[in-house]
């Protein structure tokens, strides 16, 4: 049985990812004068790749058991039981309701039972073309009954919601479906909540029918198209670079930027992290890429293993915020706020600079402070390599360049894939057999399914959050307890990003942060003396910050288990030390929400608000503090300069880094002022102590 799954499995990959490219093309084709509904139509397309996503969920967790807490899926399990009993009450024939039941059996209970997950994933892989195909039917009229659905509509659309949560709970564990069931049980029993969170409390019908009839909202709504519209996209391309073997030519230019430096596997893995962060946009996967091949470098040299895992895994954090192929997030920030995304590039680039920065700054110190030896490399790559191989950056100037002159995102990655494959098979030096490329197609779709289910139920969560109220009246509490103070504002924000990263994926994070506290941010802001333009990009830019910011931070961290699976250490551990690497980038995310000045690490909210003078003078010495700040702050935390630094010192200059990085100019003198002759005073007496040491 198994290689019959595999097999159908391989083969709807790659039929998948085919009609995503196809659809890039199919404008300029007679087929669109036909006007065909998978190929045409908003909702039936996103249907599609719903369907494609359920699917391949169910075959792939047929083929890859994944055990799963059973108490940790308790709540779920209760709660969706809830929603079964009150499908079980609505007005439709019994037949209707014995199908139910047996969708909540196998969606739910079935998945922590190793000897049941099998087979129920196969039956749920069947039952997902049920409501795909009765909606490619039934598309124009379900549109018009969505406030008052047929029994049958409800049927499918309760057979999808669980459907959908359940591959989730297949593909990354209870917590994203558990939290898809709060809300959706909040919407149906907000009437019996007391005080400021009350709500109506809707029908089960109405829920059901906005989650599956609607275009733009439930299931199917504009967050799910992002998956559809750029996402996909995104994951085919990486796919096709690492299998065509472009990865590790990318890796080996790396190497000639790094020497033999104690310091040059820590500034190899930040090239390579900033290189593949180009094409990839998962934090978890350039992690993985970056310390398989430099895991042998750090040993070699001496790095301390938690040290290296915890830069590794920092390092490989940075692929979500790398232009031009930067994380989801910033795709449905594209959506959210009606941007283009060359905005959100610009945007993006300063902070990432700051955030590399921090990461080289920590590992030159760190090196300095051991005294690791010289890197041993028996055959450097000498520059003609990179001659050789330096067009593999030619569709990533392509991608800048068509994202500049305005073509869509789907067309311009598709290009680049394209150019990358053209590429493999012209040179003799890599053309790869054709299965890498149908391996290459087969991944690209594969790749993207946690992410994919993940961003479906983003948009389930949004859509009844929108319905309640409830972002309103979040905001109100905020308020309450912030007052008019945008820094309190922050800082509970942060810490609730961070909270909230531990159980679900940045981009969930960054959609319910985005929903629930941005009014909030953004008002705060404004009374700040930040103008609303200026305000809502620094506040979606802070949001998507520390959404990120969560693939690092312990217990929960993805990129820190990734780099711990190969660097052989604890993954709570590792994320411990990618904290303390990643310190710089807690404070450079609070920076640009605090002031229209700290706005200027993103460039592009003073330049749209000030005179180009004021502008660029605000940027200038924006810049110019933080990575002082940055530099300093590394400085407390690995506790040397020129030498070991006392524990007062390291306070001292800790606390000044603090200040630099809060945007006021004057507390930023004041830092200045006070830890430049601690550090002179430093290099002025380590010079003596090394002209002292007697010659021979």
């Amino acid at each position: 049985m198994d290689p019959v799954v595999k097999r159908l499995l391989t083969v709807t990959a790659i039929i998948g990812t085919l009609y995503h490219l196809y659809l890039v093309i199919h404008p300029f084709t007679p087929l669109a004068d036909l006007r065909i509904s998978v190929l045409d139509l908003t909702q039936v397309q996103r249907a599609v790749h719903v369907f494609l996503i359920a699917l391949l969920g169910y075959m792939l967790s047929f083929l890859r058991i994944r055990a799963r807490s059973r108490i940790g899926a308790l709540p779920l399990f209760a709660m969706s039981f809830l929603i079964m009993i009150e499908f079980m009450r609505l007005d439709v024939p019994v037949p209707l309701k014995g199908f139910a039941a047996v969708i909540w059996v196998c969606t739910m209970p079935t998945a922590i039972v190793p000897a049941s997950q099998r087979w129920s994933s196969l039956f749920c892989a069947l039952l997902s073309f049920l409501p795909f195909l009765y909606l490619v039917v039934n598309y124009e009229k379900l549109i018009y009954r969505a406030i008052m659905p047929e029994p049958w509509d409800l049927l499918m659309s309760y057979s999808e919601i669980l459907l959908v949560l359940g591959v989730i709970f297949r593909l990354s564990g209870p917590i994203m479906p558990s939290i898809v069931m709060v809300f959706l049980l909040y919407n149906l029993y907000g009437d019996r909540i007391p005080g400021l969170f009350a709500n109506p409390g809707f029908d089960f019908d109405m829920l059901l029918g906005k989650m599956y009839c609607e275009t733009e909202a439930g299931i199917f709504g504009s967050i799910t198209g992002v998956s559809l519209k750029y996402l996909i996209y995104f994951t085919i391309m990486g796919a096709i670079v690492a299998r065509l073997n472009f990865g590790k030519i990318i890796a080996n230019i790396a190497l000639l930027f790094v020497g033999r430096s104690p310091a040059s596997p820590g500034r190899a893995c930040s090239v390579m992290a900033v290189l593949m962060g180009m094409f990839s946009g998962s934090g978890a996967a350039d992690t993985q890429f970056v310390a398989t091949l430099t895991k042998p470098l750090f040993e070699k040299v001496g790095y301390d293993k938690l040290t290296a895992a915890g830069v590794i895994a920092t390092v490989g954090s940075i692929a979500y915020i790398t232009p031009p192929m930067m994380g989801s997030i910033s795709f449905i920030m594209v959506e959210l706020l009606s941007i283009p995304y060359a905005l959100i590039i610009l945007m993006a680039i300063g902070p990432m600079l700051l955030y590399l920065l921090g990461i080289v700054t920590f590992n030159e110190l760190y090196v300095r402070k051991v005294n690791l030896p010289q890197l041993e490399i028996p055959a450097l790559i000498d520059f003609s390599y990179f001659k050789r191989y330096c067009y593999v950056f030619i569709p990533i100037a392509l991608i800048i360049y068509m994202i500049y002159k305005g073509f869509s995102i789907n067309i311009t990655v598709t290009a680049a894939a394209l150019l990358y494959v053209v590429f493999a098979y012209a040179d003799p030096g890599i053309r790869p057999p054709l299965r890498n490329l149908m391996q290459a197609l087969e991944e690209g779709i594969i790749s993207l399914l946690p992410i994919a289910s993940a961003v479906i139920a983003a948009n389930m969560i949004m859509s009844m959050m929108v319905m309640s109220g409830l972002a309103s009246k979040f905001s109100i509490i905020m308020l309450n307890i912030s007052g008019s103070s945008i820094l309190l504002a922050v800082l509970f924000t942060g810490i609730f990003s961070l909270i909230l990263g531990m159980g679900v994926p940045p981009i969930a994070t960054y959609v319910l942060t985005s929903a629930l506290t941005a009014p909030t941010i953004q008002q705060l802001a404004i009374l700040n003396g930040i103008p609303e333009e200026a305000a809502l990009l620094a506040t979606h830019m802070f949001l998507f910050y520390f959404a990120v910011l969560a693939e690092v931070t312990p217990p929960v961290a993805l990129s820190a288990y990734a780099a711990s699976s190969v660097m052989g250490t604890d993954p709570i551990r590792t994320g411990v030390y990618a904290a303390r690497v990643a310190l710089p980038k807690y404070l450079i995310g609070t920076t640009f929400i605090l002031s229209l000045s700290g706005t200027a690490l993103l460039i592009v909210p003073v330049v749209q608000t000030l005179p180009t003078g004021q502008a660029i003078a605000h940027i200038v010495f924006t810049f110019l503090f933080t990575i002082l700040a940055v530099i300093l702050l590394n400085v407390a935390v690995v506790g040397y300069f020129r030498r070991n630094l006392s524990a007062l010192e390291r306070i001292v200059i800790g606390i000044c880094s603090v200040l630099l990085f809060y945007p006021s100019y004057l507390l930023s003198v004041v830092a200045v002022a006070v830890a430049t002759p601690m550090l002179v005073r430093t290099f002025i007496r380590t010079r003596s102590t090394v002209a002292l040491i007697p010659r021979g």
